[in-house]
């Protein structure tokens, strides 16, 4: 037994509530060296002579990383303070007892050497994830690229290759009168990249949080669109750039203007006056966004500083009804302003939904007093691995089980699983090099996961593009460019999992990982998934030999050939079926 890769402590991390009155806990050990662990309670205070209070309980184990595997189990509690234990056995026959941070070699009798969970204080920090949000599909939108009010000449809509800053004419009217072709699609989210006024195409540079850019429309124009949304039961969320602002931002103006008599100077990281904006060759002296001078970084540990930002973000769900906020370069901004926003943001909307941009693992800000959820970025590094790098299915599974094993429970169903975004190269071109079958599987394998699926404008159409700016595209709204056969697919998808509740649930379970063949076989409450992940046919006759060869049982075939003697997938192909009872 490897003790030292044994990993439990008494955190919200490994000790949490996932509805009053149930605890989910959970502990790590390096892979395949545990065979069982029971986890032992006991009611701290009361007396086991006069009132028996121990349980004992089967750890399962939900996932695995690669290096650990991750056991939990559930127990329901009431109770003011539960002490708990671990029996943990390895593969060859020893036993350790953990508790309290120490290994044993018998069992705990004393309570003093136990873990411990006061009840009430854990439920009163557990994750109140809005229920609108799990497992909806989240469609994001770059307002000044995805469609206009006003006609665009193609020659300048369509226009390859983009500059930075070029203006093709994108606003709020054109995302309006493109609702129905999103609801059609599938979308239940609708999340837009900024819109306050600022210098450039991409708004990441604000210059007045109270005003929305007027390229992009009015106040108006927003409240339009939130609530044709809302009449089609859609969602909308905001971008908020707070960690940064514009120069041009009005405190950093006087700062600019004043120098260190600016009532503004600490709303602001200033090394020193006068203030140096940096050039290519040497930095500016105040803290900004990836060094860029024309990006001041925003302090938010000062009061006044982070009232403010809380005012804009209260501003625009009481009074424009949005439903939420994705929060930009959410990492590099502090835990106590986080915790403080997103107290003020529940009492305005208290099913108000805040997402963190971090391209890490973060549990730390997922505990349930910061974010509810993240843009969940290991995601779009699995995919990559798996789609653009041949990696193996185990590692692939592994990235996700890892996630699965980290954070709180909760929060998997509202995770945000992108497949690419305004910050990466377009999947299609990339990871695909336009392949549909491939685009169209990674699609799939998103569209079919627990969390909230992420589509960047475009990518149901089969957009292309590289890096910044290239994959910031104007939209293609003409047929003649668009893929339908991708269009068709996402459609397809999107509708199965709006019917298929199980979907969002909890991770699949693995049948089936076929190194050899590349084919993945995965299971979740009555479904039957398989992906092919080569690009040649493969013969899977031995593992559907068992199966319902009706046409009935097939849900979903994209590449399944039902032959007299064996059943075929196509290259990248998938299928869903009904599992029967004889499976």
């Amino acid at each position: 037994m490897i003790k030292s890769s044994i990993i439990h402590r008494a955190t919200r991390e490994f000790c949490y509530p996932i509805c009053e009155g149930t605890f989910r806990i959970r502990i790590a050990t390096a892979q395949n060296d545990v065979n069982s662990i029971t986890l032992h309670t006991i009611d701290k205070y009361l007396d086991p002579v006069k009132k028996d209070t121990r349980e004992t309980f089967t750890m399962k184990k939900i996932a695995s990383d690669g290096l650990y595997d991750y056991f939990e189990t559930e127990v329901n509690l009431d109770l003011l303070c539960l002490r708990y234990y671990f029996e943990i056995e390895d593969e060859s026959g020893e036993i350790a007892y953990l508790g309290d941070d120490h290994f044993f070699d018998y069992k705990l009798t004393d309570i003093e050497d136990m873990y411990d969970c006061p009840q009430t204080l854990r439920e009163e920090g557990n994750p109140q994830v809005p229920a609108w949000a799990e497992g909806k599909v989240v469609y994001q939108i770059f307002p000044t690229r995805f469609a206009a009010g006003e006609d665009v000449p193609d020659e300048l809509w369509y226009k390859t290759p983009l500059e930075y800053n070029d203006k093709l004419g994108g606003n709020l009217k054109g995302i309006i009168n493109k609702l129905d072709y999103l609801k059609d699609l599938g979308v239940d989210v609708i999340y837009m990249t900024p819109i306050f006024k600022a210098d450039t195409q991409h708004k990441y540079d604000t210059i007045d949080y109270y005003e929305v850019d007027p390229e992009l429309g009015t106040a108006d124009d927003l409240k339009e669109l939130v609530k044709k949304a809302h009449e089609r039961n859609m969602y909308i969320m905001l971008d908020g750039v707070f960690n940064h602002t514009s120069a041009d931002f009005f405190a950093f103006r006087d700062v600019l203007e004043k120098g260190e008599n600016s009532d503004y100077k600490d709303w602001f990281y200033i090394k020193e006056f006068p203030i140096f904006r940096g050039t290519r060759q040497d930095l500016p002296n105040y803290k900004t966004f990836g060094y860029y001078g024309g990006m001041p970084k925003l302090n938010l540990s000062n009061p006044k500083t982070a009232e403010y930002i809380r005012n804009v973000v209260c501003h625009y769900l009481r009074d424009f009804d949005i439903d939420g906020w994705r929060m930009d370069v959410a990492d590099e901004i502090g835990h106590s302003f986080w915790k403080e926003l997103r107290t003020a943001a529940r009492r305005v909307k208290p099913d108000a939904l805040i997402v963190g941009e971090d391209w890490h693992l973060c549990g730390d800000f997922l505990e349930g007093d910061e974010w509810d959820s993240c843009m969940n970025y290991a995601w779009y590094k699995a995919l990559g691995m798996l789609y653009g790098g041949n990696g193996s299915l185990k590692e692939f599974y592994g990235r996700i089980g890892q996630v699965r094993g980290r954070y709180h429970s909760n929060v998997f169903q509202v995770l945000w699983n992108l497949m690419d975004s305004h910050d990466t190269p377009r999947m299609y071109s990339d990871m695909c090099s336009e392949d549909e079958d491939k685009f169209i599987s990674a699609a799939a394998l998103t569209l079919l996961f627990p969390g909230m699926p992420f589509i960047y404008y475009g990518d149901e159409a089969g957009m292309k593009g590289s890096n910044d700016p290239d994959n910031r595209r104007g939209m293609l709204w003409k047929k003649e460019l668009r893929n339908d056969k991708i269009t068709e697919a996402y459609r397809e998808l999107i509708a199965f999992r709006h019917v298929h509740p199980q979907l969002i649930r909890d991770i699949p379970e693995i049948e089936i990982l076929d190194e050899e063949k590349r084919l993945m076989i995965l299971r979740q409450e009555g479904l039957r998934m398989f992906f092919s992940l080569n690009s040649e046919q493969i013969d899977i006759t031995e593992y559907t030999e068992k199966a319902n060869a009706d046409d009935s049982a097939i849900l979903i075939n994209r590449g399944l050939s039902l032959e007299a003697t064996k059943k075929t997938l196509s290259g990248y192909g998938f299928m869903i079926e009904k599992e029967t009872a004889q499976m």
